[in-house]
Formats: C-alpha cells, structure tokens, sequence
C-alpha cells in the first residue's frame, strides 16, 4: 500500500453525534464531563486514545474549536499530528502543535496561512491548491515515513475519507446518551448518495470486537471490507 493504514478513532453518541450541538460552544470534550451518566464513563474514551497510533490526523476546526489558538505551550510527546487547515489555526495554534508533536504536518490550501511566518525543525507543510487526501496520505507516508495513522476529524472531513475509500478499520467509543438536531455533526457528514448508482460508495464494515465498557459505554471495532 502506497499509504498509510488509517483507522477512524472517535467518540460519539448513541444516535452518532460526535458534538453536543450545531455550534462550536458545544463540544464533548467540554460539555461531556459535566452530564451526569456520561461523566462517569469518559475517561475510558482518553484512556483507549493513549493507545491509538502514533502518528494522528485533525481538522484545524476542532482543534480551534478545544482551545488550540490560546492554550499555553504543552511538553513534548512521541505523537505526530497532521492538521487540515485553511483558516481555523493561528500562529499560537501552529506553535502549540509544534511543541506538542514529534513531527507536525500541516496541509493546507491557503497561500497565506499564518504558518508561513513559523519555522521549527520538526514542521512541515503539505500545500494543494484543491484537498486531496489520498495524495496527502501517500506523502506522508513517502517522505515522513507514517506507516500508521489515526483519523479523528470532523463530520465532514471523515465524509470525504468515507467516500475516497481511505478508511481501512474503524474504532468508536458510544457515549450512553442520545444528543439528537439534525444540525449536529455526526461520525461522517458530507454530501448524500442521490442514486443506487452512487452505492459503491458506502463503507461496509465487518466486526472485529465488541466490548461492553464500565458505566454503560461499548467499544466497537470494525475492518472496512469495501
């Protein structure tokens, strides 16, 4: 494979929410911790990520949206973060990554994205005048060496893996709760099939594991057949 093997990693609600609403106050990683019934499980969710690979691909949007433009500069870690992002991250955010990662790919389609004015040893950018992942992908598996890569964007970007066939397994921790609105993003947004033609794009899944966690909670990991 001329790419990395990818494995979508997220959190979502029983009704496959993966925010608790259609604005970027509401998210999880904030708003979770204070429901009583979710809480109490949560931890399980951060506990399996610190197991996931070691390379770990974003969306500058979520990023944005949990505090990464004003967050203090963090220690060191052996992750690898790539983030998508045209205009969501500013320097502080670049800098946070930069501290943060082993390597930090950036990849972006945006001339003039503030990143232009950083220079660290261990950054990089990935510039496409329109996105292409799998192009992305296979460089980072060409010139960085990521053999291995956790996919944990946002509804719309995960659409666009979905429809590319750029996921090979798929790993969900279910929240025992049900968020609802159909403004909220979901595990995979992005445009709909509009024909029975269009059926080849669909992701079948077979199951790997099942796994009843504490306080309600189940972890289910899948291979995508085709």
């Amino acid at each position: 494979m001329d790419r990395p093997i990818t494995t979508l990693f997220m959190l979502m609600s029983v009704d496959g929410k993966i925010s608790t609403g259609a604005t970027d106050d509401l998210d999880v990683d904030k708003d979770f911790p204070q429901i009583a019934g979710i809480s109490e499980g949560l931890h399980q969710y951060y506990e399996i990520e610190q197991t996931t690979d070691l390379w770990t691909i974003n969306s500058g949007r979520v990023q944005a949206k949990i505090g990464a433009n004003t967050r203090e500069m963090p220690n060191k870690t052996p992750v690898s973060f790539v983030v998508i992002d045209n205009k969501h991250l500013n320097e502080n955010g670049i800098r946070y990554f930069c501290a943060l990662s082993k390597n930090f790919v950036l990849i972006t389609s945006n001339e003039k994205h503030p990143a232009y004015n950083i220079e660290e040893s261990n950054f990089h950018i990935i510039y496409q005048k329109e996105l292409s992942l799998n192009d992305a992908l296979i460089k980072l598996k060409s010139e960085y060496g990521c053999e291995r890569i956790t996919v944990q964007t946002g509804g719309t970007l995960n659409g666009l893996f979905l429809r590319e066939k750029l996921f090979d397994y798929v790993d969900i921790v279910v929240a025992p709760v049900l968020i609802g609105g159909k403004d909220t993003s979901t595990l995979i947004d992005g445009e709909s099939l509009l024909s029975q033609s269009e059926l080849s794009k669909l992701g079948v899944l077979k199951l790997q594991e099942c796994v009843v966690l504490e306080n309600s909670y189940l972890r289910l990991r899948y291979e995508v057949i085709h």
